[in-house]
């Protein structure tokens, strides 16, 4: 079991209803254990964005610790600083002792530039995972904003749980309609339809690798592999613009060892860098006694995780990619001729 801090990076785009979302979250019994970073904008801090109570204190400059028990602050410098500041303070105990750690992104952040920064910081690594990508999508312009928008199209697109917000104020059609078209763009990611911010914890919580209340691995539903795929109506391979968002899963071959595969996903963040918005795999390897997930973000390949006391029937090696511009048969070339 993976003891370290559980990330949720929650964004989405401009008004997408991220706030209200974490203003009901952060009232469950549930999310006492909870600290929670809001990116600071402007002039607005936690007293705007939180609507606090007289039970709520401050600790400590931008830290507020809120009548629920969560403990939240305000991003005012890195947010690697603000991760590692956080971890020494509950370390030395100068902040309760927080179990999962929530990370609140501006309505027109690059998730994906988040993360791989993150991946880079070898104290953030060591003492944090990241447990799921959470975005927001308005019912009633979602489906123009990914279209429209570069920054709305990444976030749903890197998505383990995607939240249609505002449900209510569209037609069931409209609905169906954007829940069609983020399935086209992210066939892996939960969706769930949401109203003035209520859903319970338990189903955007503690929903990536590892179960906190089982402590066991769960990678099927880390991986959120597409179940199914329809080919374009076409018999020859179609050309890849570099603006096009895909999201597609390979099978490897069998049998296949870490050292001959790791050089090649190096390659793949090399290659395309920026346009590799997300890589998560499953591995059964040879030179390791347990199965392997891998975890990839642009140029940076994350440190493996062992999956220790789980394993599958009939083990598969496989990766899901999603990117922009993404060459899909020279990837999957590279990785058959392994």
């Amino acid at each position: 079991m993976d003891k370290r801090i559980p990330v949720t990076l929650l964004t989405g785009f401009l008004g997408s209803g991220k706030t209200t979302l974490l203003q009901k979250l952060l009232q469950h019994e549930d999310m006492k254990d909870t600290a929670v970073i809001i990116n600071e904008i402007g002039a607005a801090g936690l007293d705007h964005i939180l609507a606090r109570n007289v039970e709520d204190n401050y600790i400590k400059d931008n830290t507020v610790l809120l009548g629920s028990g969560c403990l939240c602050c305000t991003l005012r410098s890195e947010l690697a600083g603000t991760m590692r500041d956080l971890f020494f303070k509950r370390t030395m105990n100068a902040v309760p002792h927080f179990k999962r750690l929530v990370i609140e992104t501006t309505g027109l952040a690059d998730p994906a530039h988040i993360l791989a920064n993150l991946l880079n910081e070898d104290i953030i690594i060591h003492h944090y995972r990241l447990d799921a990508v959470i975005v927001t999508v308005d019912s009633e312009y979602g489906a123009a904003q990914i279209t429209q928008q570069r920054e709305a199209s990444k976030q749903a697109a890197i998505a383990d749980v995607l939240l249609l917000t505002k449900s209510d104020l569209v037609s069931a059609t409209q609905m169906d309609e954007l829940s069609a078209a983020l399935t086209l763009l992210n066939p892996g990611a939960t969706q769930h339809r949401i109203v003035q911010g209520d859903i319970e914890p338990n189903l955007i919580m503690d929903v990536g690798l590892f179960n906190l209340t089982s402590k066991q691995a769960l990678p099927q539903r880390w991986l959120r592999a597409p179940t199914s795929f329809t080919p374009k109506r076409a018999t020859l391979p179609q050309k890849v613009h570099d603006d096009e968002v895909r999201n597609f899963s390979i099978t490897l071959p069998a049998p296949l060892s870490f050292a001959q595969l790791e050089p090649v996903l190096k390659w793949l963040c090399a290659t395309y860098h920026e346009r590799l918005l997300r890589m998560k795999g499953i591995l059964h390897v040879t030179d390791y006694p347990v199965p392997l997930a891998v975890h990839a973000v642009q140029h940076t390949l994350y440190p493996y995780t062992p999956l220790t006391g789980w394993n599958e029937t009939e083990p598969h090696s496989r990766l899901v990619l999603i990117g922009k511009g993404l060459d899909e048969d020279a990837i999957r070339k590279k990785l058959m001729q392994i």
